[in-house]
């Protein structure tokens, strides 16, 4: 269920956090808890059961055979999560099973979203990143119309835009993988230079909106502090597209989860340090 691999999508919700304030502390920790330790690792195991990897896939460069357990595990972290949610609100509860049911849809077998590139892009970075943004601050009990106004309808779409940079890069080693599937990725559509262009090109306009809805807001530390802490994301990324013009070897699977891991771990650190600093400013 690839549980450690929840750590990238974990910079979402400090995102969400980041930009609100007066919250309980207590609905943001069982946000967290429900969608880091349930929603996801279920999203995941499910995509297992229904892609059978036999090569590397997120999070695992050996993928384990698919057992019964597995699809047990599945459903009863599924209903965990829905129940769990009502202890927030059954809007919440209701927007969890939402999610959850589309990303069954995106690896089941009679539906299957991801054999079309551009609807799967558009359906996972709008569901991974605006509307699990929306989702954090629904179980934070904050009003449908706080949540759509300006600018905090800004900050939703930065988190889609980044998605949609990330994306790719973690399709852009599987193409023999997805290819024998017949699942045509946004990144096997692309090509690798292709899949590298499109994912700086949604990177750095994610960056410029962001520091844009900063700056029009007067938080010149956020804006430091996002560009201090999202340096070593831009140092990788140049220096990994410049080794694979010489090797087309450095698009790996490790270089790939590298990226992963740099890239939430600094956006989190970036979002964490200013929700700190929110506290003592």
């Amino acid at each position: 269920m690839r549980i450690p691999f929840s750590v990238y999508l974990m910079p979402v919700f400090w995102f969400a956090l980041s930009v609100v304030s007066g919250y309980d502390v207590w609905r943001a920790v069982v946000v967290f808890i429900i969608l880091h330790l349930l929603v996801y690792p279920a999203s995941n195991g499910y995509n297992s059961t229904q892609d059978k990897d036999e090569g590397s896939i997120g999070g695992l460069k050996k993928p384990p055979k698919v057992t019964r357990e597995l699809t047990h595990l599945v459903w009863l972290f599924d209903v965990l999560a829905v129940v769990a949610g009502f202890i927030l609100s059954t809007l919440f509860a209701g927007l969890v099973a939402l999610y959850m049911l589309i990303s069954k849809a995106y690896s089941y077998e009679g539906i299957r979203i991801k054999k079309y590139p551009i609807l799967s892009t558009v359906i996972v970075t709008i569901f991974q990143g605006a509307y699990t943004f929306l989702l954090v601050q629904v179980g934070l009990n904050y009003t449908l119309q706080e949540l759509l106004q300006l600018p905090n309808s800004g900050f939703a779409l930065v988190s889609t835009l980044f998605l949609c940079g990330s994306y790719p890069l973690t399709q852009i080693y599987q193409h023999t993988e997805d290819s024998r599937r017949g699942d045509k990725t946004l990144s096997l559509l692309l090509g690798i230079n292709g899949t590298f262009m499109f994912a700086a090109f949604s990177l750095l306009l994610g960056a410029a909106v962001l520091v844009y809805l900063y700056f029009s807001l007067n938080q010149w530390l956020n804006i430091f502090l996002f560009l201090i802490c999202t340096g070593p994301v831009l140092y990788f990324f140049t220096n990994w597209v410049l080794r694979a013009q010489r090797d087309p070897k450095e698009v790996n699977f490790e270089n790939t989860m590298q990226m992963n891991k740099i890239s939430s771990l600094c956006m989190s650190a970036a979002f964490i340090s200013m929700i700190v600093a929110k506290s003592f400013f």
